[in-house]
């Protein structure tokens, strides 16, 4: 092999098939089903808005990507870009949109600003009680069950072997590169990415590494299927209601997340778990988004582990202490729309040793320079 990358979520699955697509023979190793973890338990929102100014290059390329995901993958993903609506509840809010919506014109986003008349007029039952919201047209959602197992079987066709439900026992520095050793086997190779999500840090660390990071599981949850009703994908601006966001998925239902505490997670166990005691107060933090969901019946609600760095940024790049290591992971819950230009990113750098979409700020080397340790 050329490469073997360790973690078969939305980054692993799509660095796979890019790496796959330049040429290059790859491994993807995954502990249990591609797909399985934090992928699996996103919400499946596709927006640049409110974004980290300088990831935003990233995100364009990205969603370039996503409108491209039936034809690359030879299958409908749901991509649909229905638009993004931010609703506005406060001054603070109203400030952080205005804010970032200058500053984010350079780096090509547009938002359009809606007044409460606007909102109600093009929007009907959203935010009944908002002075007002951003408008993204071009952004949307995904779906998250059937992203990462498209990317890994479209890599498959072009000759990436897919391990799955295969356990890494040790992962150790050759001469010729690494060699990681799995309960399905040893694989060699002398690139290795590093994927793992939460568990990222854990082999960042045993390269001298190390990484701030939490693990913590959102609470999400699905209605049963309402009349059609809402369009775009709603989030609210300011943190307002819990940071509560939603959308409405072509089937009726309603996918849901926010107005919840994340919950810490163990990563010996990697087992994110909904608590149904909180679900109340998440419904009613939703409520001024749709009121209409007071009346409803929540079908399904789940978690999953996603890792949380101190500085809310994600690690991408090359590693600084250790020829042929990448690291591409720690998206702080916010990385599945990034996840197609991750992949091609981290394909393009690995293959060609550069890429033309910054990633500075995403280093691995900043907290070498912060003098900061593994949490």
């Amino acid at each position: 092999m050329d490469v073997i990358v360790v973690g078969g979520g939305l980054m692993g699955a799509a660095s796979t098939f890019f790496l796959a697509r330049r040429g290059l023979r790859v491994t993807l190793i995954e502990r249990n089903r591609v797909g399985s973890g934090a992928t699996v338990a996103s919400f499946g929102n596709i927006r640049r808005s409110g974004r980290y100014l300088p990831q935003l290059p990233l995100a364009h390329r990205s969603l370039a990507l996503w409108r491209e995901a039936e034809k690359l993958l030879g299958r409908d993903v749901e991509f649909r870009a229905t638009g993004h609506l931010r609703l506005i509840f406060t001054e603070k809010g109203l400030n952080e949109m205005r804010s970032f919506s200058e500053a984010a014109r350079p780096w090509g986003v547009e938002l359009e600003e809606l007044g409460p008349k606007d909102v109600q007029a093009r929007f009907p039952g959203l935010g009944p009680t908002a002075i007002g919201a951003s408008f993204s047209p071009q952004d949307g959602s995904g779906n998250p069950r059937l992203i990462a197992p498209a990317f890994a079987d479209a890599a498959r066709r072009l000759g990436a072997e897919i391990v799955e439900e295969a356990i890494v026992e040790s992962i150790g520095k050759t001469p010729h590169g690494f060699e990681v050793r799995t309960s399905k086997g040893l694989y060699s190779s002398p690139i290795l990415l590093n994927t793992a999500g939460a568990w990222g840090a854990r082999i960042a660390e045993q390269f001298s590494e190390p990484v701030p990071i939490v693990a913590k599981g959102p609470q999400m949850g699905v209605t049963e299927p309402l009349p059609p009703r809402v369009l775009p994908v709603v989030g609210v601006w300011g943190h307002d209601h819990g940071g509560g966001y939603l959308r409405q998925v072509e089937r009726g239902n309603i996918v849901f997340g926010g107005g919840a505490e994340r919950t810490d997670v163990s990563l010996d166990s990697g087992h994110a778990k909904a608590d149904p005691a909180r679900l109340p107060g998440q419904l009613r933090a939703l409520l001024p988004l749709l009121p209409a969901l007071a009346n409803v019946s929540v079908i399904r609600t789940w978690s999953g582990c996603e890792g949380y760095v101190a500085d809310g940024l994600p690690v991408m790049g090359h590693s600084a202490t250790t020829e042929g290591l990448y690291h591409a992971f720690g998206f702080c819950g916010h990385g599945f729309q990034l996840g197609p230009g991750v992949g091609d990113v981290m394909a393009e750098l690995i293959a060609t040793g550069s890429t033309h979409t910054p990633l500075e700020d995403f280093w691995i080397k900043r907290f070498s320079r912060m003098g900061l340790a593994s949490s």
